[in-house]
């Protein structure tokens, strides 16, 4: 997914994010980030992989400028973040990054899903043309259109995510940073998502996707980052390298050697969410995979 008109000679693209030995600790003393150094750049489509409590939500909530690092320097677009978490053109920057939650439902408070899609343009003063403009585009994105009119309850999970990743992208974000974005939907819900997720990153957004499914990863990532369990960065590659590491998945417990025995003879398989071991819809349908890596029209 890289850009396909950026050759070998050309200049590197623009720093996004500089992170150096960065920290975070909540007021009660949990260790939430432990030493993280890292760079993105424009344009690239990143996955954070971990296990639960690896501290990627609170890595893409430091990348949106809502917390500054409790040690450690931090840039965001050439921005301090701290000064950006003290309020500090903290308004401007929100435009340029948008965060989708992990539960829709903190996005999406008002009484339509157009409501919702048009309050960050209407914060910004925009002309009633230039709104509707940014939510056309954005729920068009998103195919999201025929639920303007809908309250936000009503509909389902799948469009739930969507419509709230529709309210983020109506600001027309250079940055859009995604926290479990096919978390607990069912499989044809969540590839329809990620063909869409893909859309952004055609569109030549930077893009940071944090999740622990590692079926998607292939599909709307060109760089993998992998947080270990001591909440640093264990791992930086490209898709194909950190999924082709079994022992590194095995030490970020992203999977785990399951032991079966058949009479006499014992064998091992390999599992990542232990939720989809016994659920054969869960399984990935190469076909559709194949089909959705398609190039989108």
């Amino acid at each position: 997914m890289s850009d396909p008109a950026r050759s070998a000679t050309d200049p590197p693209a623009p720093i996004v994010y500089a992170l150096h030995d960065v920290h975070y600790v909540y007021s009660g003393g949990h260790v939430a980030l432990d030493g993280i150094d890292l760079e993105i750049r424009q344009g690239e489509q990143v996955a954070l992989l971990g296990a639960n409590g690896s501290g990627k939500s609170t890595l893409l909530k430091l990348l949106d400028g809502i917390i500054g690092p409790s040690a450690g320097t931090m840039r965001a677009l050439d921005r301090d973040v701290v000064a950006l978490a003290d309020g500090e053109d903290a308004f401007r920057f929100h435009r340029e990054v948008g965060l989708v939650f992990q539960d829709p439902d903190i996005q999406l408070f008002s009484a339509t899903v157009f409501d919702d899609v048009a309050f960050g343009p209407l914060q910004l003063g925009l002309s009633p043309d230039e709104v509707k403009r940014c939510c056309d585009e954005a729920m068009a994105t998103m195919e999201v259109t025929h639920l303007a009119d809908r309250a936000p309850f009503e509909l389902s999970g799948g469009e739930k995510k969507r419509a709230a990743i529709a309210s983020v992208l109506s600001l027309e974000p250079q940055v859009v940073l995604l926290d479990e974005p096919t978390a607990s939907l069912d499989p044809r819900t969540k590839w329809v998502l990620v063909n869409l997720i893909r859309r952004l990153a055609a569109q030549g957004r930077t893009l940071v996707t944090a999740t622990h499914e590692l079926d998607i990863v292939p599909i709307i990532a060109d760089r993998v980052v992998v947080l270990g369990e001591n909440r640093r960065v264990l791992a930086d590659g490209s898709p194909d390298e950190i999924l082709a590491d079994r022992d590194l998945l095995i030490r970020a417990n992203l999977i785990h050697e399951h032991l079966h025995e058949h009479g006499r003879v014992r064998h091992a398989h390999f599992h990542g969410d232990d939720s989809h071991h016994d659920d054969p819809s869960a399984e990935v349908d190469h076909d559709l995979v194949d089909l959705l890596a398609k190039p989108t029209a």
